[in-house]
């Protein structure tokens, strides 16, 4: 299976597990949420390997490591942001704008991960109130 398949199969899944995620999150079934998390997060650094080969010879992708900066916000408005950029990643590897598709999911596993760290300070928080 050549690299562009497999980005965009793990595109897809992605995506899936993004929307197990709002649904969980829509339930408040935390363990689901978190669940869903996990894999989505998984995917999205299972892509980013991918595109790393793919961008092996180039230094553009090299000099380009943004780190947003995320206030406080809702989980709910931080997935419907990793929607968007998820939306545009599949857009850019449609068009082969792969570069662009990369800093998309960049981005988007950031925003992944400071949902992810902010359930982790949650559970701490209830473990140490226990």
């Amino acid at each position: 299976m050549a690299t562009s398949e497999k980005v965009w199969k793990s595109l897809k899944s992605a995506m899936m597990h993004l929307e197990n995620s709002m649904q969980a999150l829509n339930r408040k079934d935390d363990d689901s949420f978190a669940e869903s998390l996990w894999h989505l997060a998984a995917e999205l650094e299972y892509m980013l390997f991918l595109f790393s080969i793919t961008f092996q010879d180039e230094s553009d992708v090299l000099k380009w490591k943004p780190n947003p900066e995320i206030k406080k916000i809702e989980n709910s408005l931080l997935l419907g942001t990793v929607q968007n950029l998820l939306n545009d990643v599949e857009k850019f590897v449609v068009n082969e704008k792969l570069l662009d598709a990369y800093k998309s999911a960049h981005t988007a596993r950031n925003y992944i991960l400071k949902v992810q760290e902010d359930i982790a300070k949650k559970k701490h928080e209830v473990l140490k109130g226990k």
